[in-house]
């Protein structure tokens, strides 16, 4: 099984060869970074450190064979206890059981390492794999997006915008046992 790694200067060659190789995939689920996040990916990948240094994130990536990045995991925006998880995986390694995993793992440090209690995470209605993903990590819908609430599985107030894309926002509560916490 890949490995989760906290992300470090030694990996940024390897992120920025799964972020090239992948830019048309995620593009169908997500907007694309544009060109500017691929050329000036050296600097970029320095400030995400200095993010996670000051604790305000914390990046892992799922390493395989030979230091392949096959996944990103994100938690960012920490604070108060909280944080929003965000997630992709490589087109080659999609299908393989690796984003839940990633997820499960990310929810796991989330709480005993970084003693975070909640995490939410949105995704795009045109990704139903990044919404299986959540559900099968004990995420629920989020009905606090406009102060509604989710009855008999209705999504009214969950609708989030993900860049005019409509999606789905779900929250996890780590303080109490969920399905992500079992291998």
């Amino acid at each position: 099984m890949p490995e989760l790694e906290r992300l470090a200067a030694h990996h940024a060659p390897a992120v920025l060869r799964f972020e090239r190789e992948n830019r048309a995939y995620f593009a169908r689920y997500v907007p694309d970074r544009g060109d500017d996040f691929f050329t000036g990916y050296a600097a970029r990948h320095a400030a995400l450190l200095d993010e996670q240094e000051r604790g305000t994130c914390h990046f892992h990536v799922l390493v395989g064979d030979h230091g392949a990045v096959l996944g990103r995991f994100n938690l960012v925006d920490v604070a108060g206890g909280s944080a929003e998880l965000g997630y992709r995986v490589a087109e080659r390694a999609a299908g393989r059981g690796l984003a839940s995993e990633g997820v499960r793992r990310v929810c796991e440090l989330a709480r005993a390492e970084y003693g975070l209690r909640r995490l939410v995470a949105s995704a795009a209605l045109a990704n139903p794999a990044s919404l299986a993903v959540l559900k099968r990590a004990g995420f629920v819908l989020d009905g606090s997006v406009r102060g509604d609430s989710v009855h008999d599985g209705s999504v009214s107030g969950c609708e989030v915008d993900l860049d005019g894309e409509p999606g789905l926002r779900h929250v996890l509560d780590l303080r109490t046992p969920y399905a992500a916490a079992s291998p």
